[in-house]
C-alpha cells in the first residue's frame, strides 16, 4: 500500500504562486503515473495535471496549461505541481493520486477512478 502526503498549500493573493508536493513512502513510487486532481466546495473534483512514471509524458486540463507544471524527483520519491498566476478559481483541496501501472493516456489519465491511492489532500485558497 503506497501512502501518498500532500504538502504546500496555503492562503495566497491572486497572481501568487505555491508548489506543492506529493511525497511516497515507498521506493516503487517511481514506476507510477501520477496525477493531480482538486476539489472545491460545492463541486465534483477535477483532474489538474499527470504525469507518466519516466516523466516523459505530461498532461494538463486547459485552465491550468501555461501556469501549472508538473514534475517528478523519483531520487526523493516525489512529485511537484508548480502553480503560478494563481487565480481564485483556483482554491480547492488538491489531491494527487498513483497509478500502479506507469503509462496513462491523455484521456484515462482525467478519470480519478483509474488511480490506485490517494493523498489525503492540501488546501489551496486563492483570495482577490
Amino acid at each position: 500500500q503506497v501512502q501518498l502526503v500532500e504538502s504546500g498549500g496555503g492562503l495566497v493573493q491572486t497572481g501568487a504562486s505555491l508548489r506543492l508536493s506529493c511525497a511516497a513512502s515507498e521506493r516503487t513510487f517511481s514506476s507510477y503515473a501520477i496525477g493531480w486532481f482538486r476539489q472545491a466546495p460545492g463541486k465534483d473534483r477535477e483532474f489538474v495535471a499527470s504525469i507518466v512514471y519516466s516523466g516523459s509524458r505530461t498532461y494538463y486540463r486547459d485552465s491550468v496549461k501555461g501556469r501549472f507544471t508538473i514534475s517528478r524527483d523519483d531520487a526523493k520519491n516525489t512529485v511537484f505541481l508548480q502553480m503560478t498566476s494563481l487565480k481564485p478559481e483556483d482554491t480547492a483541496v488538491y489531491y494527487c493520486a498513483a497509478l500502479r501501472s506507469g503509462f496513462i493516456g491523455p484521456g484515462a489519465s482525467t478519470m480519478s477512478s483509474r488511480y490506485d491511492y490517494w493523498g489525503q489532500g492540501t488546501q489551496v485558497t486563492v483570495s482577490s
